[in-house]
């Protein structure tokens, strides 16, 4: 039962929350005067189980989706992590990684692996103390989370790390990222600051784009285009010059790669986004909670991809009506990057 949307786009990866909550407070997603101590998270009993999670995941495999990606929040945060990693890992599918903010990472990097994890991609925004623990809400230094990334390369995941790039905030810490982890060769993605949900202030003028960056990096380290490893890659690849490693640019706000989105996510209490930008989800939970079999639930899957026309970003940089939506955007904490 493969699904096709009103763009031609092939339903081909799932992005699974598995929990709201977060033990950072990042000035881009989760603002502490927005999601502070009285902030009502879901209760677990709103949140899907490991059972259910797999059971969605493979209804998603069995109409060819063929990437998981586990997200939260902090999905280290989770306690039956590692147990759902290993239901997941069972799967046909090509790839299973997980995005973390890596300060939890360095006692569970092994645990993951061993459970059937394949890659993992740590958020690290700085190297230095005092702006890390700026952007970060005050929540962690720097250490913890290297720590987490040479753990988890120790236990033969592979690793990428994410650099939210704003203007005024941290785009003078991107020349020590590059040099940092391009010595350890781990590849570095500089991420345009987005307007995802409603909470993080996000203004145009605070993003540093692509273009930015490579003449930035490029002053250091002469960079050349390559290709992308598959079609809908969301990274835009370079690699240096002098043969060491790479760097990838996500880069939504100034060159949208809506055309060739491949993504559905689904946020930890069941609802199905088919856009980072989404406005509504469709409730998945109450299907699985109402006795609905595996079939019934593919077909509800279908239909909702077949009907999507998500391209947020394309309209965003046209300046059409995209800012008249039908209601307040999904928050990233909900449904992860």
């Amino acid at each position: 039962m493969t699904a096709y949307d009103q763009h031609n786009r092939i339903l081909r990866d799932l992005r699974i929350s598995v929990t709201d909550r977060c033990n950072f407070r990042c000035r881009y997603c989760m603002p502490e005067e927005i999601f502070g101590k009285d902030y009502a998270f879901l209760p677990d009993e709103h949140m899907l189980s490991e059972q259910e999670i797999g059971r969605i995941a493979a209804i998603f495999v069995g109409m060819g989706t063929r990437k998981l990606r586990i997200t939260g929040g902090e999905p280290l945060l989770r306690k039956d992590l590692v147990h759902i990693i290993r239901r997941l890992s069972a799967l046909d599918i090509e790839d299973l990684s997980l995005t973390t903010n890596g300060s939890l990472l360095a006692r569970k990097a092994a645990a993951l692996r061993e459970a059937g994890l394949h890659r993992i991609t740590v958020s690290l925004d700085s190297l230095e103390d005092d702006l890390f623990l700026k952007m970060n809400g005050g929540r962690s230094r720097v250490q913890p989370v290297l720590n987490g990334i040479d753990a988890a390369a120790a236990a033969g995941l592979q690793v990428k790390v994410n650099m939210v790039v704003q203007k005024g905030f941290n785009e003078e810490a991107v020349v020590p990222m590059v040099d940092y982890f391009r010595e350890r060769g781990h590849i570095l993605r500089m991420v345009e600051y987005m307007d995802v949900g409603n909470t993080n202030g996000w203004n145009r003028q605070h993003v540093v784009s692509k273009q930015e960056l490579l003449d930035k990096i490029g002053a250091h380290w002469p960079l050349e285009p390559i290709a992308p490893n598959y079609e809908g890659e969301v990274a835009t690849r370079y690699r240096f010059v002098d043969g060491k490693g790479e760097v990838g640019f996500i880069s939504s706000v100034t060159e949208a790669f809506c055309s060739t989105c491949t993504r559905a996510r689904l946020s930890a209490e069941g609802k199905l986004y088919t856009c980072l930008f989404a406005t509504k989800g469709h409730d998945l939970r109450a299907l699985l909670r109402s006795g609905q079999s595996d079939e019934e639930v593919a077909r509800a899957v279908s239909g909702i991809w077949s009907n999507r026309h998500d391209q947020y970003s394309v309209e965003r940089g046209s300046n059409s009506a995209v800012h008249k939506q039908d209601g307040p955007r999904v928050e990233m904490s909900h449904i992860g990057g």
